[in-house]
């Protein structure tokens, strides 16, 4: 007999009950038996257990209803009868918000649904727990009782616990109707559509990757040796993930860098590390503690409007499932492949950055997944690895086999399934004409950016580490339009001192020769968290306490900054931009803080630049009507174009379902651009745009019809952007631009490519 709580009559003690049934459970899932009779037997013995008069197990379908599978104390003809549309009743809403429900008198709730078939109406206690796989919902587990009465939290583990069972046993395949139908042959060719993610055009051979380690054995036999496997796990791991930065293709600096970097601060985050900790603690082996708190991480993440937490949802679980390939002694599997073609085409339901490098590079021509945007973090490890890659390629892992050809042609957005010898032809030719213009590329480097008429613009390249510097001659960028200091604070495990900064920008100045270096004040907060500096929880980080907005909090912390990059350039000219301005009053603020700086510098007799000149990024769309009193305080500006556009559209750039309602060459933003240009003119103010609009060939063409004369992008992008230039007739496209903006209907998009076409534009 177990033990019962004293005041809470007829409810199992959470242990002993935990422990009976994984054990019953383990029994159910070792006998021979198909995967209904499973679910029966499974709410027959948590009804038993956890003394309920009811059990049932809802399970989601594709439309995104419920269907009751089984049930012990409901009424038998409502199994496969009762089904629940999306977010309704209580069980329904336990799915939609993935988190127990948990309530002492169900029918008096304002969301309950009665539904006569079931006989429910004779139960008053309810407790639904989510039933996660992945972290997403597939299920609902419920217990019901006659009382009215809120269980406990230990009720809630119980439970928990069994749904993890039953997600593992819907996950084999054992319920039918559980896996849906395959819509293509796997022996003809397909042509899969998707979104682009990094530029190029891949041949070769399937190789499917599959990052999940099914956990079998949830209950730990002896705690302290699961404590000690999962500590030297989490050392191994954060070991690993140290190992992987150190990649001499992701050595250099750029956006790839720093996602790398918040991906090694999540591997060492502690809060993951208490977490996994108390999982084992309440009886589970490590690997299961790793699944539940990934489950219900998870969960919490998929509720967060944010776009900040998309990407960590892939991060957890990449780290995750490389944590559990460790455990399972797993940990080489994608790295040491034998097997692995040549030509190697990943294909992949979801993959994080980390993952991606496991693989060997000098093997990998393609990359395919399931999910992903091309501001997801493995688009951006993908663009800085040289490999083409396709998302959103919908079920693509159920119509490919390993070893089959694929082709991924990301200029289209498509996935090409076991072509045939005429289109593998086509595409060669097309690879072949790619080189050539890569070498064309090449062949500009030493060039000037200017238009046919002569007008020349300046194409700069956007930093954030020493390594970095290199690309300006490769790449024949004329200066740094962007150095992003942010990346050195992001490495240090405490904040650098004030010479350790002077250091570091004064490396950066020496390896730039005289070219213009643009650096820009700390960008900290939203994606970017500094584990040294209290961070206050906010439910929208991006536009939350960030960079400007912290700096002007924090005035210690800036002024540190800024006296570093003083003493940096003694005797040089120095350029400055702060980033994330919301208001005029907010550059008086700054201007007074560099002031008190270079006082400081004078009385305690510290050189000085040369020149300064400081300007502001413009993000925030607020400032688009406010610029008659925000430019005349600035010396230079700067168009963040990918926060101003997102912003401005409401768009979350990373979502891959709404990424498709934000288009740069719209008539709104562009008219929002124009009003900057053109009060950069009235007030004698440069303008450069930096960010992902300046490195489209197509998307500059329209900046400089509305009167950009300065880019800054990757370097990657200096080139196509260079040859669009050069072959521009700038003019000629002026006159064009004023028409089309002017005209709702015009599709300034197609009017571009057309005008390009016409006019023998590069793009």
């Amino acid at each position: 007999m177990h033990k019962r709580r004293g005041d809470e009559p007829g409810v199992l003690a959470s242990e002993p009950a935990l422990r009976v049934i994984m054990r019953r459970l383990r029994e159910i899932m070792a006998a021979p038996a198909d995967g209904q009779a499973r679910l029966d037997r499974i709410v027959r013995q948590i009804a038993g257990v956890m003394v309920a008069e009811v059990c049932s197990i809802y399970l989601k379908r594709r439309d995104g209803s419920l269907e009751l599978y089984a049930s012990e104390g409901l009424k038998a003809e409502a199994v496969h009868a009762t089904r629940l549309n999306r977010n309704e009743g209580l069980v329904g809403r336990c799915a939609e918000q993935a988190k127990p429900i948990n309530e002492p008198d169900a029918q008096s709730h304002p969301a309950f649904s009665y539904r006569p078939e079931t006989g429910e109406e004779a139960y008053h206690s309810m407790l639904a727990v989510p039933v996660l796989r992945a972290g997403k919902v597939i299920g609902v587990l419920v217990v019901q009782n006659h009382t009215r009465r809120e269980y406990a939290e230990e009720d809630i583990e119980v439970l928990q616990a069994t749904a993890m069972i039953v997600a593992e046993l819907l996950a084999s395949g054992g319920v039918a109707g559980s896996e849906a139908e395959i819509e293509l042959s796997r022996s003809a060719s397909a042509v899969i559509p998707g979104q682009p993610l990094a530029d190029g055009i891949a041949l070769g051979h399937a190789v499917l990757h599959e990052p999940r380690i099914v956990v079998t054995t949830l209950l730990a036999e002896d705690p302290a040796v699961e404590f000690t496997r999962l500590e030297a796990a989490l050392q191994r791991l954060r070991d690993s993930v140290d190992e992987m930065l150190s990649h001499e293709r992701l050595s250099g600096a750029g956006e790839h860098r720093d996602v790398l970097e918040a991906y090694r601060m999540f591997a060492h985050d502690r809060g993951w590390h208490h977490r996994l900790r108390g999982a084992v603690q309440d009886g589970l082996t490590a690997e299961a503690a790793v699944e539940r708190v990934q489950n219900s991480t998870r969960a919490r993440m998929l509720r967060q409007i944010d776009p900040f937490w998309s990407e960590r949802v892939r991060d957890l679980d990449d780290l995750s499932y490389r944590l559990l390939r460790i455990l399972a002694g797993r940990a080489d599997d994608h790295g040491q492949r034998a097997n692995l073609p040549d030509d190697t085409i990943l294909v992949a339901r979801t993959m994080g950055p980390a993952e991606l490098l496991d693989y060997d590079r000098t093997k990998l021509r393609g990359l395919v997944v399931e999910d992903g945007s091309a501001q997801s973090h493995v688009a951006i490890v993908a663009k800085a690895l040289g490999i083409a890659a396709v998302g959103q390629a919908h079920r693509i892992v159920e119509h490919v086999a390993d070893g089959e050809a694929v082709i991924v042609d990301s200029e289209a957005g498509e996935v090409h399934l076991r072509p045939s010898s005429d289109v593998i032809a086509a595409f060669q030719d097309k690879v072949r004409f790619r080189a050539k213009r890569q070498e064309r590329f090449r062949e500009l480097r030493g060039l000037p950016g200017v238009t046919r008429e002569g007008q020349r613009i300046s194409l700069l390249l956007n930093a954030g580490m020493l390594v970095d510097l290199p690309q300006l001659e490769e790449s024949g960028a004329e200066g740094i339009g962007l150095f992003r200091t942010e990346l050195q604070f992001m490495l240090s495990d405490r904040l650098p001192r004030l010479d350790r900064q002077t250091e570091a920008y004064k490396a950066v100045l020496d390896q730039a020769k005289g070219c213009r270096v643009v650096f820009r004040t700390l960008d900290i907060g939203g994606d970017k968290v500094l584990p040294y500096l209290h961070r206050v929880p906010e439910e929208n980080p991006a536009m939350g306490w960030r960079a400007l907005r912290m700096s002007l909090d924090r005035p210690g912390l800036f002024r540190t900054q800024v006296r570093a990059l003083l003493r940096a350039h003694a005797g040089r000219p120095m350029a400055l931009m702060v980033p994330m301005l919301t208001t005029a009053s907010e550059m008086d603020a700054v201007r007074v803080l560099i002031d008190k700086e270079l006082h400081h510098a004078h009385n305690h007799g510290h050189p000085v630049p040369a020149s300064l000149s400081i300007g502001a990024m413009l993000e925030v769309p607020s400032l688009l009507f406010d610029l008659d009193n925000v430019l005349p305080k600035t010396d230079f500006i700067s168009v963040g174009s990918n926060d101003l556009l997102q912003f401005l559209f409401a768009v979350d750039r990373s979502s891959a379902q709404v990424s498709g309602r934000y288009d740069v060459l719209l008539h709104a933003p562009l008219r929002a651009l124009r009003t900057v240009f053109e009060a950069g003119d009235r007030h004698g103010v440069p303008v450069t745009v930096c960010g992902e609009m300046a490195g489209s060939p197509l998307n500059a063409m329209a900046l400089l019809a509305l009167g950009c004369r300065s880019l800054s992008m990757t370097a990657a992008n200096i080139g196509p952007v260079k040859a669009m230039v050069r072959s521009l007739p700038l003019s000629a496209l002026r006159d064009r631009l004023p028409g089309w903006l002017d005209d709702p209907s015009c599709n300034i998009r197609v009017e571009l490519a057309a005008f390009a076409k016409d006019h023998d534009v590069e793009v």
